[in-house]
């Protein structure tokens, strides 16, 4: 009967602790203690240190494997532990990776908006980036900038920037750049009764890139003026260069002439009326410029210009030929008319008429007008060549 009897309630009748199932659950659900592990025999011990790697678990002790397997269970929690955290700030990162995905479309975009934005306010400060007004067509050498009359009461003025001096600038401005704004400041100039003259501010006008002259009205005629160039952030003026002086006429009447079209079309009125003539304010900037808009020298005799043939010793024998070309049309009134980027002034019946040197190259000239509001435009493309060849001068022997 004993044999087959049930030897589980004997033992705890007895008070002996029966024997635990060697089962790894324990290690799954972190009840890893001495006292649970203290609990096997050595032999069970010595089989959980095999199964689990530990070195030299054959030679070992019950209490040396007992603190074998609890390293090893503290390794695992460990382990454990990290992974988990791994786990969630990777779960974390792909919240924060979804999100952001969600809402990049409109950071994007107002990022975008901004940048554009910087960028249109960069290109208008750039004066450099004007159309191209020096010879053939190129960047300019250095800065000019002129001034000159129009009629009693408009004066033009015209510049010429290099990208290294708007470069300059940005850097003497430094940290006033980005609210810096190009001016033109027209000034009165006034003597005090002695040599020196005194340079009264009348008007500062903000002006952009993209052009390289300005209208400006003149409210006072009969005094002397001149223009500056630069940029002017808060109270800091960055000075760029100043230009010829001038004083425009009282009237009109018997000075200029209300149907003019260009200054091309009579650049000696206007040169002198610009102070062009008079030795004490001429500049050779404005010479240089009404030279090449003009294509004839500025300071020679009529006589040598024209090419009439007078000789002041009466020798020798001179002849020159030029050649012009006249562009003419009409538009609306109210529009505005260009001629190779320069503006074309209009009658009263939308007729142009400018008349331009013909060099001895291919030349492309668009001509766009623009109507009042901006919403039109039209823009016819002339393309015109000229080629010149001098011949050889023949001299007949004269008989007596």
């Amino acid at each position: 009967m004993l044999l087959f009897g049930n030897w589980t309630e004997p033992q705890l009748a007895w008070g002996r602790r029966p024997k635990p199932k060697l089962d790894f659950r324990f290690w799954r659900l972190n009840l890893v203690t001495a006292a649970s592990l203290k609990a096997y025999t050595s032999k069970d011990l010595a089989q959980m240190a095999k199964t689990k790697g530990v070195t030299g678990w054959h030679s070992m002790r019950k209490d040396q494997l007992v603190k074998a397997l609890l390293k090893i269970a503290k390794q695992k929690e460990r382990e454990k532990a990290r992974g988990a955290s791994t786990s969630s700030r990777t779960t974390r990162s792909k919240s924060s990776s979804c999100s952001s995905s969600g809402s990049k479309q409109p950071d994007s975009a107002i990022a975008k908006k901004i940048r554009s934005e910087r960028e249109r306010q960069e290109n208008l400060k750039n004066l450099a980036a004007s159309m191209e007004f020096g010879k053939g067509g190129t960047a300019p050498d250095n800065d000019r900038l002129i001034l000159v009359v129009r009629d009693a009461f408009w004066l033009q003025a015209y510049w010429e920037i290099t990208l290294a001096t708007v470069q300059r600038a940005k850097v003497a401005l430094n940290g006033y750049w980005h609210m810096a704004k190009p001016i033109l400041r027209l000034m009165e100039i006034t003597s005090d009764g002695n040599t020196n003259s005194v340079e009264k501010i009348v008007e500062e006008i903000e002006i952009h890139s993209g052009v390289n002259n300005w209208y400006i009205k003149c409210l006072a005629p009969g005094k002397t003026y001149r223009v500056a160039i630069g940029y002017l952030a808060v109270d800091k003026f960055h000075l760029i260069c100043k230009s010829n002086e001038v004083t425009p006429p009282v009237s009109n009447s018997g000075e200029t002439d209300d149907h003019w079209t260009d200054i091309t079309n009579d650049a000696e009125k206007y040169y002198a009326l610009s102070g062009g003539f008079e030795q004490n304010t001429v500049t050779g900037d404005l010479q240089a410029v009404f030279e090449e808009k003009a294509r004839q020298p500025m300071h020679a005799p009529a006589f040598e210009r024209l090419g009439s043939g007078i000789n002041r010793d009466g020798q020798g024998f001179s002849f020159q030929v030029d050649a012009h070309m006249i562009i003419h049309g009409s538009t609306d009134p109210s529009a505005s008319v260009t001629v190779g980027g320069e503006p074309v002034r209009l009658q009263n019946d939308g007729s142009f008429a400018l008349r331009m040197n013909l060099p001895d190259k291919r030349q492309v000239l668009p001509v766009v007008a623009s109507s009042r509001d901006g919403t039109q435009q039209r823009i016819t493309v002339l393309a015109v060549e000229r080629n010149t060849k001098v011949m050889e001068p023949v001299t007949n022997e004269i008989q007596h």
